[in-house]
């Protein structure tokens, strides 16, 4: 089975109201190859605005940045799932390393979290990877098997057929060294691999696992180019329209 390729961006706690307007409509104005499905992640201010504008283009998805792990309640500042959905979400990242390191969301909340969102119909991208010092100490493919047996491996095959699996080598990110492509692919093999020993080869050939770690237009073709690597989840390429089609581009 062909993998989607997937480009999604990422914008963080970025762009005002109309900065947000800017950027959608500059990137829905660019070209975007038929063969790769585009997902914008935007703060919560965006999702409504943008929805309508991606209405009627079938090739670009709306996703939120969070999601809170119950239906609804006393929770100040939070956002449900089914709020998301009814401003038009499909997709939803969950776990990023930013959301577990300053807000110390443990496996076992964004597993509440992963079911929540299925529940709820949003696809899940859920983020996985390992700090400079895990890699530095060699543990990294048994650290990235632990995030994902506790927060997704509880799943029945038919829901896991829902997740997107997103690679960031938090190690990489900021720190001065750089993830090479055989890096990513090394990890997004033994991703596949622990997939395939949990659902069975289908699922895990079907599942699509982008990598989150300082993609830009420079690295980005080479990246993409590994067997395992089917896109990327971008960060601050994704603010630009022009770097963030290019990264599109570049299958």
């Amino acid at each position: 089975m062909k993998r989607r390729q997937i480009v999604a961006g990422n914008w963080k706690m970025n762009k005002t109201y109309e900065e947000g307007r800017e950027l959608a409509q500059s990137i829905l104005n660019k070209f975007v190859p038929e063969e790769t499905h585009v997902i914008i992640c935007t703060p919560y201010i965006h999702l409504k605005s943008i929805h309508n504008l991606l209405k009627e283009v079938s090739r670009v998805a709306l996703g939120a940045q969070n999601c809170h792990q119950e239906k609804s309640g006393a929770f100040t500042g939070e956002t449900s799932p089914a709020m998301l959905k009814s401003v038009g979400v499909k997709y939803v990242i969950i776990g990023h390393s930013e959301r577990r390191a300053y807000f110390s969301e443990s496996d076992e909340l964004l597993a509440s979290k992963v079911d929540n969102a299925l529940a709820h119909e949003l696809r899940p991208i859920f983020c996985c990877g390992e700090d400079l010092a895990i890699r530095e100490s060699g543990t990294h493919a048994q650290f990235v098997e632990n995030q994902l047996k506790s927060s997704l491996f509880h799943l029945s095959e038919s829901a896991f057929k829902n997740i997107v699996i997103a690679y960031e080598p938090i190690w990489a990110i900021g720190t001065g060294k750089t993830a090479s492509p055989e890096q990513a692919q090394e990890m997004h093999a033994h991703i596949r691999q622990l997939i395939k020993q949990k659902y069975g080869s289908e699922v895990a050939e079907s599942t699509s696992i982008l990598y989150g770690g300082s993609c830009k237009p420079t690295n980005a073709k080479e990246i993409f180019g590994k067997p395992d690597v089917d896109g990327g989840l971008i960060g601050g390429a994704s603010l630009k329209a022009e770097d963030f089609i290019q990264i599109v581009n570049s299958f």
